[in-house]
């Protein structure tokens, strides 16, 4: 095992890639090596001391592959230190209202993988990078009926601050 943190991601539209970016942005700063690396990319876990692993969420739930990644490495997931963040358009409605509610999109991955910490973020609206013509409809009218408003809604100030603690939790 290396000195090498992995963060490792799963995205639909691009979001959540670069929040993963921004977080090895902030950890390499630190004087952490970091690879920042797809999950189905990811073929095994023994050469990094911790991970960090993200995915978008799509219907209130982490992506397949995501979840697929954490069952794959569980058994490595839980022998080293290990944070999660997922990027999800929930955190951008009622003015953060449902971050509790979104906090639960972590309980599939809480009971595979003890998590060290665990970042919430809200996500960015693309309609038009949504693969899924009916997907892209339900947008269009939650838009429409002010559900929330297409656009970037990352808090880079929120996910550099998550970032930054992370070595603590992490050693």
């Amino acid at each position: 095992m290396t000195d090498r943190i992995l963060v490792t991601y799963a995205s639909r539209t691009g979001s959540t890639i670069g929040v993963a970016q921004a977080i090895a942005a902030v950890l390499t700063e630190q004087g952490n090596q970091v690879d920042v690396i797809p999950m189905p990319e990811v073929k095994q876990l023994s050469q990094y001391k911790a991970v960090v692993a993200g995915s978008a969420i799509h219907g209130g739930a982490w992506l397949p592959e995501a979840m697929q990644f954490i069952n794959t490495h569980r058994a490595a997931l839980n022998q080293r230190p290990f944070a999660a963040f997922l990027v999800c358009m929930t955190m951008v409605m009622g003015n953060g209202k449902y971050r509790d509610h979104v906090s639960d999109f972590m309980l599939p991955v809480r009971s595979i993988a003890k998590t060290r910490s665990e970042g919430l973020f809200a996500g960015a609206l693309n309609i038009a990078a949504i693969p899924s013509l009916s997907d892209r409809i339900k947008f269009r009218l939650s838009v429409l009926f002010g559900v929330w408003k297409e656009g970037d809604h990352r808090d880079w100030n929120a996910i550099r601050a998550w970032a930054s603690a992370l070595p603590k939790s992490l050693s």
